[in-house]
């Protein structure tokens, strides 16, 4: 969300460059995973036979690339066995918020261009993905998952919520509200989502608002007390390379242990 609150602030200041917005994104992302690619590519070598390391070494091009979504949806179903032993498995989701965000800055300027609201402008692009996931996610459930069309509306909650606010009340009270329930459908995404649930489709409904109305109660005392503090904030600080690593880590590890 910060992003794409910055890509709203600099276009409200006219001072909004697609090429600095794109060199931040750059610095952000590629280091630390160029180093995950390359590890993974040496430990691939040195443990997976050459069958598997042929396809580590497609999925790490894919990565590079930020399509590591697309590879994935033309190789199988996100939870069965094989896709479960992919070392770049995780990746799907960084692919897609990249090719959001190569779309997204030049749809804000066009809608800036045009003197359209960019709060309406999100919450037209959010509509009309949910919508496109909503419909396909029963003929096409994997396709749904991986695509960037049927996700975008996650994405654009985020931006949403960027643009609108200013507008929103951000007393204890009305905080604390918000982040009650936001915890509350969090929770019940957790208790009732499992492999047998059409995954984004409706249900993917529960976490996203859950973390919307979270995010967008700062003044809440459990915003501030506890994810507010050093702890929570730390883990925030390297959840980037955690994401990155944690899965390559459990995968290869279990190809060492069988």
């Amino acid at each position: 969300m910060l992003f794409r609150s910055i890509i709203a602030r600099e276009l409200a200041a006219k001072r909004f460059s697609l090429v600095t917005f794109y060199v931040r994104r750059i610095r952000r992302i590629f280091p630390a995973l160029i180093v995950v690619l390359g590890a993974v590519l040496v430990l691939g070598w040195l443990w997976l036979l050459p069958a598997p390391y042929a396809a580590l070494s497609s999925d790490v091009a894919a990565s590079a690339a930020f399509s590591a979504n697309i590879a994935l949806m033309f190789q199988s179903g996100y939870f069965d066995i094989e896709a479960a032993k992919k070392p770049l498995l995780h990746l799907w989701s960084l692919g897609i918020e990249e090719q959001f965000y190569l779309a997204w800055p030049l749809i804000l300027m066009l809608a800036v261009r045009l003197r359209l609201s960019l709060l309406w402008v999100a919450a037209a692009i959010g509509v009309a993905s949910f919508v496109a996931n909503v419909m396909l996610i029963g003929s096409d459930p994997i396709a749904t998952f991986y695509l960037p069309f049927t996700r975008a509306w996650e994405l654009a909650v985020g931006a949403v919520l960027a643009c609108a606010w200013s507008r929103l009340d951000q007393g204890v009270a009305a905080s604390n509200i918000r982040a009650a329930v936001g915890l509350v459908l969090i929770g019940a995404s957790l208790a009732l989502l499992n492999v047998h649930r059409a995954f984004p489709g409706w249900w993917a409904l529960l976490p996203v608002a859950g973390s919307a109305l979270l995010l967008s109660a700062p003044a809440a005392w459990g915003n501030r007390v506890l994810l507010g503090s050093w702890p929570a904030v730390s883990i925030g600080w390297i959840s980037y390379p955690l994401y990155l690593w944690h899965w390559p880590l459990l995968v290869l590890f279990a190809a060492i242990k069988f």
